[in-house]
C-alpha cells in the first residue's frame, strides 16, 4: 500500500476523522452549559471554586493523556488509543444522570478528560499524517473547525432540551448516542495512519533531531527551544478563557436574568465563530505565517473577555462572545501547526502531546484560579484576571516566538534552532 500524503489523496479517512473530531467536541459541548447550572440548582453548589473542581479534574487529567497518549500512538498506532478513548466515555452519561452529589460529576469529568486527551491527540495526528506538510495549517484548522463545530452545536443543543425536558436526564441521552455512533466508526471505519508518518520520516531532508528520547523532547518542548516555550505558555494561558466560558459564563450571565436556552446560545456563538472561522483561520496560516494570527488573536480573545464584564445585554454579550471566539480561531490552530512544523515526523506525536499537556493543563490551573478569585473577590474579578493573563502571555509570544513556515523561515531562524536541536540531542 502507499503511504503518500496530501488531502485530497486520502479525502475519504480524512473525511471521517473530521466525522470523527465532530463527535469529540459534541461529547464535551455536552456539558458546557448544563453541568454548571445542575451543580448549583439541582446538587445545591454554591462556591465557584468547588463547581470548577469537576473543569480542574477533567484538565489535569486531559493533560496527562495527551502527554502519554502521543507516546503511545507512536508505539502502538492511532487507531487502538482513539478507539480505548471511546470506551473510556461509554459511562459518562449515566454518571451525569444519576451522580448523587458534585463529586460523582468530577469523576464523571476524569473520564470525559481521558476521552477527550486520546480521542482529539489522535485525531489531530492523524490529519497531520494524512495531509502533509504544505497544507498542515489547513488540515489543523478543519481538525479545530469540525472539534469546536461540535463544542458549539452540543452546547446549543444541550440548553434547548434541557429548556424543554429539565436538566436531567434527557440531554445526557444525547451524549450517549453520540459515543455509541463514535465508537462504531472508529472501530470499522477509521484506518491506521502511524504508516504515513513513518514514511514522511524517513524521507525528512533535516534529520538532526530524528532520534531524541522522551526526555528530551519533553525538555526541548517546554522550556529548551524558545520558540515551542512560547506556543506552550500561550496555549496553557488560553485555556483560561475557556475554562472562564465553561464555569463562569452560564452562572454569570443566568445571574444577570438570562434563560438557559439565552446563555446556551451566547456560548455557542463564541464556540462556534471559533469553529467555523478555523477552516479559514488554519490555512491563513499557510499563506501569511503562523507567528501574525497567533499573537494577534491572544490580545483579540483578551479584550473579548474584558468586554463581558464591561458591557451589559444579550446582544452585546453575543457580540464579546463572538470577538473572544475570534480570537481563540486566529491562535488555536496555529498553535498546534507551530509545534508541528518544528517536531520531526519520527517524534510528532510525542512533540504535540507534550504542548496540549501543558495546553490543557491551563483547564486544571485556570479553573483553581477562576474559582478562588470568583470565591473570595468577585466573579468580575475572575474576569479581569483571564484577560490580563491573556495579554502577557500574548507579550511573551510576541517577544519569543520565532516563524515557523517551511517557506518563511529566515536562514537564520533555521541555523539557531538546528544548533538548539543538536545542543539537546
Amino acid at each position: 500500500m502507499s503511504y503518500t500524503q496530501g488531502i485530497r489523496r486520502n479525502w475519504s479517512q480524512f473525511a471521517l476523522q473530521l466525522v470523527t473530531v465532530f463527535a469529540v467536541g459534541l461529547t464535551i459541548g455536552a456539558e458546557r452549559n448544563v453541568v454548571p447550572v445542575l451543580g448549583r440548582d439541582v446538587l445545591g453548589v454554591e462556591s465557584m471554586l468547588v463547581i470548577g473542581s469537576f473543569v480542574v479534574s477533567f484538565g489535569f487529567v486531559k493533560a496527562l493523556l495527551n502527554l502519554y497518549g502521543g507516546k503511545w500512538s507512536e508505539s502502538y498506532g492511532r487507531k487502538p488509543i482513539l478507539i480505548a478513548g471511546w470506551l473510556v466515555a461509554l459511562p459518562i452519561p449515566v454518571i451525569l444522570i444519576y451522580a448523587p452529589n458534585w463529586w460523582w460529576i468530577s469523576i464523571g469529568n476524569v473520564l470525559l478528560g481521558i476521552n477527550q486527551g486520546l480521542t482529539w491527540s489522535m485525531s489531530v495526528n492523524a490529519k497531520i499524517d494524512l495531509a502533509g506538510s504544505d497544507v498542515r495549517g489547513f488540515a489543523v484548522g478543519l481538525d479545530e473547525a469540525f472539534g469546536y463545530g461540535g463544542v458549539a452545536v452540543g452546547t446549543w443543543l444541550t440548553g434547548v432540551i434541557a429548556a424543554q425536558y429539565g436538566l436531567r436526564p434527557t440531554p445526557f441521552y444525547f451524549l450517549s448516542g453520540v459515543i455509541v455512533v463514535a465508537l462504531i466508526i472508529s472501530l470499522f471505519l477509521i484506518e491506521e495512519t502511524l504508516p504515513y508518518a513513518e514514511t514522511e520520516a524517513k524521507d525528512a531532508v533535516n534529520d538532526t533531531t530524528a532520534e531524541l528520547s522522551f526526555w528530551s523532547i519533553l525538555k526541548r518542548t517546554t522550556w529548551g527551544d524558545k520558540t515551542l516555550f512560547a506556543a506552550s505558555q500561550a496555549g496553557s494561558v488560553e485555556k483560561f478563557v475557556d475554562a472562564l466560558v465553561w464555569i463562569a459564563y452560564p452562572l454569570y450571565l443566568t445571574t444577570a436574568g438570562l434563560t438557559i436556552v439565552e446563555v446556551g446560545v451566547i456560548v455557542g456563538v463564541y464556540g462556534g465563530v471559533w469553529g467555523i472561522l478555523q477552516l479559514y483561520t488554519g490555512k491563513l496560516a499557510d499563506d501569511v505565517g503562523r507567528r501574525p494570527p497567533v499573537i494577534i488573536g491572544m490580545f483579540v480573545a483578551g479584550i473579548g473577555v474584558l468586554s463581558t464584564v464591561l458591557i451589559e445585554g444579550y446582544w452585546l454579550w453575543l457580540l464579546s462572545a463572538g470577538v473572544t471566539g475570534l480570537g481563540m480561531a486566529l491562535l488555536y490552530p496555529n498553535l498546534i501547526t507551530i509545534v508541528g512544523d518544528a517536531a520531526h515526523p519520527s517524534w510528532r506525536a510525542t512533540g504535540l502531546g507534550v504542548y496540549r499537556m501543558w495546553r490543557d493543563a491551563g483547564y486544571g490551573v485556570g479553573a483553581i484560579l477562576i474559582g478562588v478569585t470568583a470565591d473570595f473577590v468577585s466573579i468580575q474579578a475572575a474576569f479581569y484576571g483571564v484577560a490580563a493573563a491573556m495579554f502577557v502571555s500574548g507579550g511573551i509570544a510576541f517577544a519569543w516566538m520565532q516563524e515557523t513556515h517551511p517557506e518563511r523561515t529566515t536562514g537564520e531562524t533555521t541555523k539557531s534552532r538546528t544548533a538548539s536541536s543538536i545542543d539537546e540531542g
